[in-house]
């Protein structure tokens, strides 16, 4: 039996046993996060650079982006040296670290999606108020608001999960350090605390996740009294992006934390946390993009600004 206090390091879970797996994980993580920084960076370069681009939407964008980035740096660099140097340690600090960025960037990332659909409502449904209700000022003080709250949010579940005595050893389940896999290291009364401190956020997330299924209500409503084919067509296609990136969010992360316990295994926890931790990074961006005729005009641009220099 150890506590807190005499552990200096965590042991991470490893991808694989076999020197060859190990290197395939690193090679394919490597390619995965180049891929997300790259279609990441080319959103961020895009809005900040092209001047059409300066409305509250792609200014959400350009926010998500960069959580996105945050994201998949805070948990791959990590797994990736550990299959690369054929280790699985993580210091103390380190793995205090991974939790709140981790929860911070997904905690903001979902305040974030949430004031997003109030853009696509205000948009649809009240357009006419759109220049009054989300002006530039007020586009800052929303995104400034999720960022606050997932900073706050994520501070006080991690300060809460490490200062919990730790009784049952150092090795986390998990490839990066994550708050549940942290709670089964603890003594067996100390955790009840932070689960319910947990069951308190899940009411928090739960109005958010009330409030953009009622928006979607109302847009699709609105988009279906449009008379034109046309006009349905364009007003369905700058809400589905979000709707795909909402959904792929919400799905992953639901199951990973709601699942039955009978159905829960290592490697099943592991793939579902590749899925809500690295997948949406990159999809998210190909997503926004795959559709968005003048997102990528302004790719078209930067990549013009770049050969030419």
């Amino acid at each position: 039996m150890s506590n807190s206090s005499s552990i200096s390091q965590f042991l991470l879970l490893p991808f694989a046993d076999r020197r060859e797996l190990q290197l395939l994980h690193f090679g394919l993580f490597l390619g995965i996060s180049l891929a997300a920084l790259l279609a990441n960076g080319l959103i961020i370069s895009a809005v900040a650079c092209d001047h059409r681009l300066h409305t509250p939407m792609y200014f959400f964008l350009l926010n998500l982006s960069v959580m996105d980035m945050g994201c998949i740096s805070t948990t791959v660099p990590k797994a990736m040296a550990n299959s690369l140097w054929d280790t699985r340690t993580i210091s103390y600090l380190g793995c205090a670290a991974q939790v709140f960025l981790i929860l911070f960037l997904l905690s903001a990332e979902y305040f974030l999606l949430t004031i997003m659909c109030y853009d696509r409502y205000v948009a649809i449904c009240k357009p006419l108020h759109y220049g009054t209700l989300l002006g530039s000022r007020a586009c800052v003080h929303m995104a400034a608001a999720a960022w606050g709250s997932g900073f706050l949010y994520s501070l006080l579940h991690t300060a809460n999960t490490f200062s919990l005595p730790l009784c049952h050893g150092n090795a986390v389940g998990q490839f990066f350090c994550e708050i549940p896999q942290i709670l089964k290291l603890s003594c067996s009364h100390t955790y009840l605390r932070e689960v319910g401190l947990i069951i308190v956020s899940a009411y928090l997330f739960l109005v958010c996740f009330v409030f953009i299924v009622v928006s979607y209500v109302q847009i699709f409503r609105a988009v279906l009294r449009i008379p034109s084919e046309q006009g349905r067509h364009k007003a369905f296609s700058t809400c589905l992006p979000h709707l795909a990136v909402v959904s792929l969010f919400l799905s992953t992360v639901i199951f990973v934390y709601l699942k039955p316990p009978s159905i829960s295994s290592p490697s099943l926890d592991l793939l579902l946390a590749v899925l809500y931790s690295v997948v949406p990074p990159v999809a998210n961006p190909f997503i926004y993009s795959l559709r968005n005729q003048e997102i990528k005009d302004a790719f078209c641009k930067v990549a013009q600004r770049i050969t030419f220099h």
